[in-house]
């Protein structure tokens, strides 16, 4: 049964999301995906051979959007709009996802480490029949860090449940000396493109 009460569902569990969210004054519920199923996790997040970093958080979004979106049709919730995003770290065409340990983290901050990155972060909304979707792109770059920095950085828990293993809002943005395009889209949910779809999907956003 379709509501009309200017509410959507977040197919997300990142924290962040919903704190930007929550800063627009978007009202949502989390529709969580699962991880762990029999047949494996809703939407998986394997980059496929040859694929681009941008189609491939393009893809994985729009997928997740829709699973989501099946999920609540399943559950016989009251139908919202849908969204769902996904943010991925790139050097030099490399994808760097979160780390799965300290060796993987201190890897990624030395990558990093006096360069400049790019931060994709694809939205998604799914309502009815309409899939509203963007990508948006920002430029990182990071300072020279010490070994030291390095080894300190990674014995917070910071690193560790984001990609490319540094969170910009964090301890991190003591090493990152300039940034081009979206804080809240480097964060994981760029805002100015998150209203524009809201709205292309029928939620009433000033």
């Amino acid at each position: 049964m379709a509501i009309n009460d200017n509410k959507i569902y977040l197919a997300s569990k990142s924290p962040r999301r919903r704190e930007l969210l929550r800063q627009i004054g978007v009202e949502f519920e989390i529709l969580m995906l699962r991880d762990f199923t029999p047949r494996g996790p809703d939407v998986s997040e394997i980059v496929l051979p040859g694929e681009l970093p941008e189609d491939y958080v393009s893809r994985v979004t729009q997928e997740k959007a829709l699973a989501a979106w099946n999920i609540m049709l399943m559950r016989k919730l009251p139908v919202r709009p849908v969204l769902a995003a996904d943010t991925t770290v790139v050097i030099d065409k490399q994808i760097l996802g979160k780390p799965g340990n300290r060796d993987e983290a201190l890897a990624m901050l030395r990558l990093l480490s006096g360069n400049t990155h790019q931060v994709l972060t694809s939205i998604a909304v799914q309502h009815h029949r309409g899939n509203w979707h963007a990508t948006q792109r920002s430029d990182v770059s990071f300072d020279v860090m010490t070994e030291d920095q390095m080894q300190a950085y990674c014995q917070l828990a910071e690193p560790y449940d984001k990609a490319g293993g540094y969170g910009i809002q964090g301890a991190a943005a003591r090493y990152i000396s300039h940034i081009s395009g979206s804080y809240s889209g480097i964060m994981g949910l760029p805002l100015f493109e998150t209203c524009q779809l809201l709205r292309q999907a029928g939620l009433f956003i000033p």
